[in-house]
């Protein structure tokens, strides 16, 4: 029998159970961003099998909710409430969490959601809730807080201003800041560039005296390279703030979703002998070709996605991770080095962006505002204590 959840005077919550619930959930975005010009609609057939616990591994060792807020009938919010088990064991946390929140520009839907979300987890003995994530930290995460007047990048969060103040207003308090920062690949960061190349190259011989060295991922081989790049991603950032370490089933899943827009000299591997000890991997930002189909590949947005993805002149950088043991050896070095000569290589791309670095990474903060990078986006992370 169907539990409805919580009531106000003009919005109810209920929990979706239903197909066509699921329908309305996933479709609320086109609705509250229908004359937003920078918000960039997920492919629907994506989106279907992100909520799909049959195709989504991330299901296999989580508990999700998804809610819905109704006025008269009609979707003006979502949320959902999740507990990833695997995050609570690897940090010995009891914390729920909240997230793909969307909502109407009114207060009481927005306490009406994310009370829904708390009673949930509290129920099930979480003693905080923290968010927004979509999943967890290997999806998109944060709130944006800063950069509203910049065009989202591939797999990175985007909402309006207004949903800061109304998740505050219900609590919430900063966890962490994350930034996202640009870079102007002109003239000027090749001269850049040019200058540190000679310090770079110095501390990277240290790496190659040990025998390190760097290739190009080899997409023929690419069960194989997925297989090595997970052994260095779950150590690479196993300490890092709200990390979750990645199933195999997770991460075959999102290196085949973004299998066909990995360019080659972008994926670099660092390997000590046989032993992969780092990688780097940039991406074309696809958002760039995606704003044209609006979420829809048919009938025309298949045709309309290959001619836009031509033009992308955009990069996003996803992830630099070396495992602890071979930090400050001249790997690091040897990968960035490595990195932003392949990114100078291909002259179609004019700007990059490096996403996410938490606001307490100082020496990847470092790293970039030595190389002219600037914070254009702030991500911010919250929660609240359930007792």
């Amino acid at each position: 029998m169907r539990r409805e959840g919580r009531i106000s005077v003009n919005v109810r919550i209920i929990p979706v159970q239903s197909p066509n619930e699921l329908r309305q959930f996933i479709h609320l975005p086109w609705q509250l961003y229908r004359e937003d010009p920078r918000w960039v609609a997920p492919l629907l057939m994506e989106e279907k099998k992100r909520f799909d616990p049959s195709r989504n591994p991330f299901f296999e060792h989580a508990e999700v909710q998804l809610f819905l807020a109704l006025h008269e009938g009609k979707p003006v919010g979502r949320i959902s409430a999740h507990i990833d088990r695997l995050h609570n064991e690897f940090h010995g946390e009891s914390t729920g969490f909240f997230g793909f929140f969307e909502v109407a520009p009114q207060r009481e839907v927005a306490e009406t959601l994310l009370g829904a979300a708390e009673d949930w987890l509290k129920a099930r003995g979480m003693m905080q809730i923290r968010g927004p994530f979509s999943f967890n930290s290997n999806g998109e995460s944060g709130l944006l807080i800063e950069g509203f007047h910049c065009q989202p990048a591939l797999m990175m969060p985007y909402n309006p201003p207004h949903y800061a103040e109304l998740i505050e207003g219900c609590g919430f308090a900063k966890a962490k800041d994350l930034w996202a920062y640009t870079l102007l690949l002109d003239d000027e960061f090749r001269r850049r560039i040019k200058e540190l190349e000679p310090r770079l190259e110095s501390i990277s011989q240290r790496a190659r005296r040990l025998g390190v060295t760097i290739r190009n991922a080899d997409l023929r081989d690419f069960h194989g390279e997925l297989r090595r790049l997970m052994e260095i991603y779950n150590e690479a950032w196993e300490r890092n703030w709200g990390f979750v370490p990645l199933t195999e089933k997770e991460f075959m899943a999102q290196a085949e979703q973004l299998k066909q827009i990995v360019v080659p000299q972008l994926a670099k591997i660092v390997e000590l002998g046989t032993e992969p000890i780092g990688f780097g991997l940039a991406l074309p930002d696809f958002n760039q070709a995606l704003r044209a189909i609006k979420g829809r590949l048919l009938p025309f947005g298949i045709m309309k996605l290959l001619w836009n993805a031509q033009r992308i002149d955009g990069l996003r950088v996803i992830t630099l991770g070396i495992k602890r043991q071979y930090r400050k050896r001249g790997v690091d070095a040897l990968l960035y080095l490595e990195m932003l000569r392949a990114g100078l290589s291909l002259p179609r791309y004019k700007t990059c962006e490096c996403s996410w670095v938490l606001e307490d990474n100082h020496p990847m903060n470092r790293a970039l505002e030595l190389i002219g990078g600037n914070v254009t986006k702030v991500y911010r992370v919250y929660e609240k204590s359930l007792h």
